[in-house]
């Protein structure tokens, strides 16, 4: 499997059918992930990204991203993606909305035999927010 394939299948697998099973696969214990909620934070080690993913996926359990782009350099893959998605859970600390929100993002994933070792985000928190009718300093946890 190339980079480009380990990139989908980790949108695929891990946020769109929700398997954990893949996170445990695709992450080594040194990984890091980036930008993942508060800028500057550094989740560190599978578990501490399972911690976020559990929570995002708690608050949007209908979550379904789709690649709209991917270029490759060497190790590392890049990625514009939309997700489109409800929020019907509490897990972001405010009662559900059940409001339908679409948001887009961009993921750098630095990948080395078959494995995620780093990875860099940005998405669009700000839409979210307003999307939910929320107020803007939203945070998981």
């Amino acid at each position: 499997m190339n980079n480009d394939q380990i990139y989908r299948r980790w949108f695929e697998e891990v946020w769109n059918q929700g398997s954990e099973q893949t996170i445990d696969e695709l992450l080594p214990q040194n990984v890091a992930a980036h930008g993942l909620a508060d800028p500057g934070e550094t989740h560190r080690g599978p578990e501490a990204f399972k911690e976020f993913w559990r929570q995002l996926r708690g608050a949007f359990p209908d979550m379904h991203f789709v690649i709209d782009g991917l270029v490759s350099e060497g190790n590392i893959v890049a990625g514009r993606w939309t997700v489109k998605m409800t929020h019907k859970g509490d897990h972001l600390g405010v009662p559900p909305t059940q409001k339908p929100v679409t948001i887009t993002g961009m993921t750098f994933l630095r990948i080395e035999n078959g494995k995620i070792y780093e990875g860099w985000n940005n998405w669009d928190q700000l839409t979210l927010t307003r999307q939910l009718g929320l107020p803007l300093d939203l945070r998981p946890g």
